[in-house]
């Protein structure tokens, strides 16, 4: 048996989701023959819904998300990697 503790962040946790969703919606959209980063952009710009497709769910999953919460994790998800 491990006794050590674990401390997890709520923030992390949910940048993590957003990250997996994210990466889901591109998925679909791929599937579907779009261009996810095309489609991403014109959501995240105007809010309008109608560039995500619902292909598993994805307009329902990523409208859930806030869009400033999206934008954000993905800016620091890129700021790591440089």
């Amino acid at each position: 048996m491990n006794d050590t503790t674990h401390l997890y962040s709520i923030e992390e946790f949910e940048e993590k989701l957003v990250s997996e969703t994210v990466k889901e919606v591109y998925h679909a959209l791929e599937e579907r023959g779009y261009n996810p980063v095309n489609q991403l952009v014109g959501y995240l710009m105007s809010g309008d819904p109608g560039y995500i497709s619902s292909h598993k769910e994805s307009r329902n999953k990523i409208t859930k998300i806030d869009r400033s919460k999206i934008l954000e994790v993905l800016l620091k998800d890129y700021i790591k990697n440089i």
